[in-house]
């Protein structure tokens, strides 16, 4: 338990730039005692205790604002930040590293007793604050979870889901996003998806930015190409009024414009 303890603060200290000492994350940090309680009530709701697993979750929940089901599976290094009104419901597993932010519910559509209800989160999976991520399917390791996104089908690993109902955005597209703003220098403290105008603004000027170099690139590829045929030409084949090859590179460029 103590071990578990350590990990979970210094997985805090590393994630949550607000945390200044241990004694501060130990004392002043709901999630951390929300945990502590999850893993007394899980204690007890493995080992038969099912009532006692409930009222010590009953409690947990009082004292800080995190409703965790005793049933339910919870990883190491698992950071809750805030964390007030976070509901994980009884089959729900939540993997190593993973982060989760207020108002966040892991919960079940089906009635159906002693099934898989409740969503399993593999590990380093970031859930946004209010998203809700309903049913048994499993979101993929390091997948991304997007403020406010309704989540009701798995999400691939290392994809990011937005919306309500939540879409997976395309990898490719947001890869080529990063690639072209990290060229650009650019560095976003975090990823706004959704009708943000802002952030929206944002994606258009890097997209608009990389359409832009690579047109560039094209253009130079053809005034290269049109520069070496050029000094291939016999004299006889240049035009009258072109004195040198540049001149002559840039009537053909011209035309080639045109």
């Amino acid at each position: 338990m103590f071990s578990r303890l350590r990990e979970t603060i210094s997985c805090i200290r590393e994630r949550d730039p607000a945390a200044r000492s241990n004694w501060e994350v130990l004392t002043c940090y709901p999630g951390v005692h929300a945990l502590m309680f999850h893993q007394l009530s899980h204690w007890c709701w493995r080992h038969g205790l099912r009532w006692l697993g409930r009222f010590v979750s009953h409690l947990g929940r009082f004292f800080t604002g995190i409703e965790i089901h005793p049933g339910a599976k919870i990883g190491r290094r698992v950071f809750i930040d805030h964390g007030m009104g976070v509901v994980i419901g009884e089959t729900a597993e939540v993997g190593d590293g993973c982060t989760i932010y207020q108002g966040v519910t892991l919960g079940g559509t089906s009635l159906t007793r002693g099934s898989k209800r409740h969503p399993t989160l593999e590990p380093g999976v970031i859930v946004g604050a209010n998203a809700q991520v309903l049913g048994g399917f499993t979101v993929g390791a390091g997948a991304r979870i997007g403020s406010g996104a309704v989540v009701v089908k798995p999400v691939p690993p290392g994809a990011t889901a937005v919306g309500n109902p939540a879409r997976v955005l395309q990898a490719e597209v947001e890869a080529a996003r990063e690639a072209a703003a990290a060229r650009m220098g650019f560095s976003a403290y975090g990823v706004t998806q959704g009708d943000d105008p802002v952030a929206q603004a944002m994606k258009g000027l890097i997209d608009n930015a990389s359409s832009h170099e690579h047109q560039i690139a094209l253009l130079w590829q053809a005034i290269e190409k049109l520069s070496s045929r050029a000094r291939e030409l016999p004299a006889d084949e240049l035009p009258r009024d072109a004195h040198t090859t540049e001149q002559f590179d840039a009537e053909r460029l011209n035309r080639l414009v045109k």
